[in-house]
């Protein structure tokens, strides 16, 4: 698969302090362990720093760089001011080779989302039925959706290879 290549996309989304990181933390393993090659969106809408005051890059950019990069033989990040918030499909794009990719976050966007809800953080979900094709919870959900305990990681990453993951496996 190749970086142009149309990458299925879905989003985690949830109320916040549901758990929607933990649970994502335990996917991601699910998905590793199985062979797959992940990539992994958070939506800050809040705004975030990386960088540590007083490290080199984050001089660089309190200097007035608008683009820094930090590059080590075994990663690289980017940080560059923006005017406006890069849609997620051109993120996707820059992301390379994966097989998929997952969103903490994005709920307002265009993709198939799986919801978390935990009844401590009411029961009304943030998204329709039709927006959804998975929900993780620890309370019934009134909803012909496919529904996982929270911490059913193997269950999620099932549907998600019935779903989108099949056709794209490499030989491992």
């Amino acid at each position: 698969m190749t970086a142009d290549h149309n990458v299925p996309v879905v989003s985690l989304v949830g109320k916040s302090g549901v758990g929607k990181t933990t649970v994502l933390e335990r996917v991601i393993r699910e998905i590793k362990r199985r062979g797959y090659k992940l990539g992994t969106v958070k939506h800050d809408t809040h705004g975030f720093e990386i960088d540590r005051p007083g490290k080199d890059s984050w001089r660089h950019a309190r200097a007035g760089s608008d683009a820094v990069a930090i590059s080590g033989p075994r990663k690289m990040a980017l940080v560059r001011q923006l005017e406006e918030e890069i849609q997620l499909d051109d993120i996707i794009r820059m992301m390379g080779e994966v097989d998929l990719v997952i969103t903490e976050g994005y709920k307002r966007g265009d993709k198939p989302k799986i919801e978390v809800t935990r009844l401590e953080r009411g029961t009304e979900l943030l998204c329709e039925p039709d927006e959804l094709i998975g929900v993780m919870t620890d309370h019934p959900v009134d909803m012909d959706v496919p529904q996982f305990a929270l911490d059913d990681a193997e269950g999620i990453v099932d549907l998600l290879e019935r779903l989108y993951l099949r056709s794209t496996k490499t030989a491992i």
